[in-house]
C-alpha cells in the first residue's frame, strides 16, 4: 500500500500571494524569493507558478542553473553572487545576476574579461552578515562601476535584520543608513534601482519599497512578522502537509505512550497513529499538546514524536478510524501556530519536508 504522507502544493495560492504583494507595493517590481526549493515547496513550479513575477532570487548557483534548464527566462539573481573567478562563465553563459558583498568579489570582477555580469551591490546598514559597510559603499561603486566586466547601471541592496518587528524602529535606521550611504536624497529616493524591502518590508515599512522588493516568505502564505498568521494580511497557506491514522486503539487511564513513556492517559480514552514522523521532517521537538486536525476537528499530538509515526489524542474525534485525513499544517491550520507549539519558525517546517513526502500540485494554469 502506498503512503498517504503527502505535501499538497496550491499553485493558486501562489499566485494570490505574489497579488497581495503587488497590491502592497504597486510601484516596485516583484523579485520572488525561491531558494531553498523555493522554502521547501517545490522550485521548478513555483516559478512557473510565479511567472508574472518579474524576476527570481535564489541562493546559490545550482539553483538558478536548475531554473534555466527548465526554461525559466526572467532575470534569476544569485543572492550570495559567486564563490570564485571560475564561476563567472556560468553566471554569463546562464545570464545570471550577481549580488556583490564582500572585497574578494570585486576583485575577481577587476581582473575579469568578457560580456559584463549584472551587479547588485550589497550594503551591509544593520544585519551585520553580508554586505559592504556604509563608509565603503561609495568606493565599492566607483571601483565596480570602473570594471569592464560589469554591467552598467548598477542596481543597489540591502537587508532588514529586524522588519518582523513592526515595533522595533531598527528598520527605519537601516532605510536611513542606506540612502544617506550614497547621499541620496532620502525623500526622492536613488538614481539607480534598488531594493529594500523584504517581505515584512513590503507588508509594515512602505518607505522601504524602492524599485525593487523580494517577497519572500509571504509568497508562501507566511506571515513575516513575529506574532499573528498569514491569514491577517489575505495570504493564502499554499503548503498543506497530510498523513492518515494507520492505526486506532483505546487505552486505560494511566497507561503511558510513546518512546519514554513521556506523557499518561488522565483518562480511559483513543489514541491515533499517524503515518508522519522527524523522517518525513514533522519536527521532533514538537510538544505534547501541538495541534494536528483529524477530520477536520482539532486534536493534539501526545507523547515523543517518532521517525515515522505521531500519536493524537482523539477525545474530540471519538469515531476517528484508520484512513481517516490528518492535517499537521496547512489548511485550516496555520503553519505558524505548529511552529510555535514546536518552539521554531514556520520556515524551518516548511524547508525541512523531506523526500519520502509525495508532493501532489494542484490549480496549475
Amino acid at each position: 500500500m502506498t503512503r498517504a504522507t503527502r505535501a499538497v502544493i496550491d499553485l493558486a495560492a501562489f499566485r494570490h500571494n505574489l497579488q497581495i504583494s503587488r497590491q502592497a507595493a504597486p510601484h516596485s517590481k516583484q523579485l520572488a524569493i525561491i531558494k531553498a526549493h523555493a522554502y521547501g515547496h517545490g522550485m521548478i513550479h513555483a516559478a512557473q507558478a510565479l511567472d508574472e513575477a518579474d524576476g527570481f532570487g535564489v541562493a546559490i548557483l545550482e539553483e538558478a542553473i536548475a531554473l534555466r534548464e527548465a526554461g525559466i527566462s526572467k532575470p534569476i539573481i544569485l543572492l550570495e553572487g559567486f564563490a570564485s573567478a571560475a564561476d563567472l562563465n556560468l553566471i554569463r553563459g546562464y545570464r545570471l545576476d550577481c549580488v556583490i558583498h564582500h572585497v574578494s568579489q570585486v576583485e575577481i570582477l577587476e581582473q575579469a574579461s568578457g560580456t559584463p555580469i549584472p551587479v547588485w551591490l550589497k550594503i551591509d546598514t544593520g544585519m551585520h552578515r553580508l554586505g559592504f559597510p556604509p563608509h565603503q559603499a561609495n568606493e565599492m561603486y566607483q571601483r565596480l562601476m570602473s570594471c569592464p566586466a560589469v554591467q552598467k547601471p548598477l542596481r543597489l541592496m540591502t537587508h532588514f535584520a529586524n522588519a518582523d518587528d513592526p515595533d522595533d524602529n531598527t528598520t527605519e535606521q537601516q532605510i536611513k543608513t542606506f540612502y544617506e550611504s550614497f547621499d541620496f536624497d532620502a525623500e526622492n529616493g536613488a538614481d539607480c534601482d534598488c531594493s529594500l524591502a523584504n517581505s515584512a518590508g513590503i507588508l509594515g515599512w512602505p518607505a522601504s519599497h524602492a524599485q525593487w522588493v523580494r517577497p519572500g516568505i509571504m509568497l508562501y502564505g507566511v506571515t513575516p512578522f513575529m506574532h499573528g498568521t498569514g491569514k491577517d494580511y489575505s495570504l493564502q497557506p499554499v503548503m498543506t502537509l497530510q498523513a492518515e491514522l494507520i492505526a486506532v486503539n483505546r487505552f486505560n487511564k494511566g497507561d503511558a505512550i510513546g518512546y519514554g513513556g513521556s506523557w499518561i492517559c488522565p483518562e480511559e480514552m483513543p489514541i491515533g497513529v499517524v503515518a508522519i514522523g522527524y523522517g518525513d521532517g514533522y519536527p521532533r521537538h514538537a510538544q505534547s499538546g501541538t495541534p494536528v486536525l483529524v477530520n477536520g476537528q482539532r486534536c493534539q499530538i501526545v507523547g515523543r514524536v517518532s521517525m515515522d509515526m505521531v500519536t493524537v489524542d482523539l477525545r474530540n474525534q471519538p469515531n476517528a478510524e484508520v484512513g481517516d485525513e490528518v492535517i499537521l499544517w496547512g489548511n485550516g491550520l496555520p503553519v505558524e501556530e505548529v511552529a510555535s507549539s514546536a518552539g521554531t519558525i514556520a520556515y524551518e517546517l516548511l524547508c525541512g519536508v523531506t523526500n519520502r513526502v509525495r508532493f501532489e500540485y494542484i490549480n496549475q494554469v
